[in-house]
């Protein structure tokens, strides 16, 4: 299935939010996820991050961008244990023009702080159905039940919204 750009990103987020993560960190990983499935890496990773929560890449990949681009360094080592697609795909999401280093048992990474990153030239995006479907069940988790409970306590349009 074709998605847009925005679609992905706003589905992955959601899907993150819908598995218990911070708004900032799902729509990090949104940002990532559609670097991810442009560049055709392996949406395995995506779904192992998401499942792993709330342990994983999902918190600590963020933390580490944040990291390097607050603090007085080029180059970070990163863990052997995360999967480097999704760190590329985590990289190439940042606003500065980011690089990987693999090399040995760490990978490096290097932030041109005075180089913006290219935004994507991406017009559409390929992603298969159980993906798809994996995602919106769990950024189903994040909607209010349709119920006169959750009507009462104000969820959906009321009659003034519909005139």
């Amino acid at each position: 299935m074709k998605l847009s750009v925005n679609e992905v990103m706003a589905l992955a987020a959601r899907a993150t939010r819908g598995a218990g993560a911070p708004p900032a960190q799902a729509a990090m990983f949104g940002r990532a996820a559609m670097f991810h499935l442009a560049a055709a890496r392996s949406e395995d990773d995506l779904t192992a991050a998401l499942e792993a929560f709330p342990q994983g890449p999902i918190l600590t990949l963020p933390l580490v961008f944040i990291g390097i681009l607050t603090e007085d360094c080029s180059d970070t080592p990163l863990p052997p244990d995360v999967a480097t697609e999704l760190v590329q795909s985590y990289a190439e999401a940042q606003p500065f023009f980011t690089t990987l280093h693999p090399g040995g048992q760490q990978m490096q990474i290097t932030v041109a702080r005075k180089s913006p990153s290219p935004g994507p030239a991406i017009a559409r995006i390929t992603m298969s159905e159980d993906l798809f479907t994996f995602l919106n069940h769990l950024a189903a988790r994040i909607l209010v039940p349709e119920s006169e409970a959750s009507r009462i306590a104000g969820a959906g349009a009321g009659l003034t919204d519909n005139d």
